[in-house]
């Protein structure tokens, strides 16, 4: 008599790596300074520095990661020192 076959066993799931939740501040530039908090009740994410006590606040949805919320204050950074005085873009000539 022959062995009876075994089912295959499911392959393993691949585990996500954590994202980071502290970060750099392009305010003072000190490392792991800032840390993003996320109130899922209001609605609402938080970037602050610990050193310089700049703060950055953003509405967020349910896919929100603490990565987004630093990613969209170093956006908002960097379009407001491309403003002029005026609030004007400021257009580059090539």
């Amino acid at each position: 008599m022959g062995k009876r076959k075994s089912r295959a066993k499911p392959a393993p799931k691949k585990r996500m790596d954590k994202l980071d939740t502290v970060f750099s501040c392009p305010f003072c530039n000190h490392g792991t300074s800032v840390e993003c908090r996320i109130d899922m009740k209001n609605l609402i994410g938080e970037a602050s520095c610990r050193i310089c006590q700049e703060n950055f606040s953003t509405t967020i949805t349910a896919l929100t990661e603490a990565i987004d919320i630093y990613s969209e204050w170093i956006d908002e950074c960097e379009r407001v020192n491309t403003l002029d005085d005026d609030g004007v873009p400021v257009v580059e000539d090539d």
